[in-house]
């Protein structure tokens, strides 16, 4: 298989970058090969431009000390994971602002040697990773990198926020305790002097940002998991947790069994082929949405609280198509 023979290729770098030169039985054992094949690699090696020596008296062969190749110390799997990943996250498509992640996978690929280069390239367009649809923040580069060095520099910024919350454009001193990028768009995550209290804030409805020299200190006591508690995903209302139980018909039970939505969850198929689904979530407005997706598959057993939301929006839906809406 070409992916185990580029490891074997990165392998054998390694052990004659190791120092003090190697005989072609100790290759040989150490990569898991024959003799033969060692010789083979060594000739690729040295096709590539490697530039490895041979000590006859000794019969041992090794690496001019002159020689450094960074990436000797990935194996072919961690190379290939790194290329592929990073290449994929930051593409066009991607998270945004993680293009400087596909240019570190290029720079990991082009200084491999030639061969290896030529057969990480042939694997990783095979692979294909199909990232959610997410908000590309285009004109909020400079936003999130002020974050960045707010969160290392421990200042504070005061922020322009088009609140969808309060239906209005506001202004907040912002003391950021973290960034999360969370399905589609990149959050910030601190306390905010206008509300009093720790707020998460949409990247993209920040419209100004200002650094301000007034220092600040992360509680001790904060926790992002703590803080996001059994949100569906990022929206933690406050209150006590509410017991959900969704019921999916067979048609899609099995599509719905075979992810993890939510760290609470818990299964059980019917003899019908239904399945219930059980979750611990914390405010209801963004599971509402995600069961709104199966339509007719789905039914709400509890809470009744949200049983009524989602036939609310139901019928709001029938009076859209119908042409009774308000």
């Amino acid at each position: 298989m070409k992916l185990q023979r580029v490891g074997r290729l990165l392998k054998l770098l390694q052990t004659l970058q190791a120092g003090n030169g190697q005989n072609a039985d100790t290759m040989a054992k150490v990569c898991g090969v024959s003799r033969r094949t060692v010789f083979r690699d060594l000739e690729t090696l040295r096709n590539a431009g490697v530039p490895i020596d041979f000590d006859r008296e000794a019969d041992r062969y090794s690496i001019a000390s002159s020689f450094y190749l960074p990436p000797t110390n990935f194996t072919a799997e961690e190379a290939l994971s790194i290329i592929a990943l990073a290449g994929e996250m930051g593409s066009g498509h991607g998270v945004p602002f993680y293009q400087p992640a596909r240019r570190a996978a290029l720079k990991l690929e082009s200084s491999l040697p030639g061969p290896l280069r030529q057969e990480l390239q042939t694997l990783t367009q095979a692979i294909h990773i199909k990232l959610d649809p997410t908000n590309p923040l285009e004109d909020k580069l400079e936003v999130y990198q002020q974050l960045v060095d707010s969160i290392a520099s421990r200042r504070v910024v005061r922020i322009v926020y088009e609140s969808l919350t309060e239906l209005e454009t506001i202004t907040t001193k912002l003391r950021p305790y973290h960034l999360l990028f969370s399905h589609r768009s990149w959050y910030v995550i601190g306390r905010s002097t206008m509300h009093r209290e720790v707020r998460i804030f949409n990247l993209g409805r920040i419209t100004t940002l200002t650094p301000l020299k007034e220092k600040y200190v992360v509680p001790r006591a904060f926790n992002l998991n703590r803080y996001l508690g059994n949100a569906w995903s990022i929206m933690n209302d406050p209150g006590r947790d509410h017991n959900v139980i969704v019921r999916f018909k067979p048609m899609v039970a099995r599509n719905v069994s075979e992810v993890v939505w939510h760290k609470t969850q818990k299964l059980d198929f019917q003899a019908d082929g239904s399945m219930d689904f059980y979750a611990q979530v914390s405010g209801l407005s963004e599971v509402a949405w995600w069961i709104l997706g199966y339509g007719d598959q789905a039914e709400v057993v509890r809470p009744a609280k949200l049983r009524k939301i989602i036939a609310r929006r139901v019928a709001n839906m029938h009076a859209t198509y119908n042409g009774t809406a308000s």
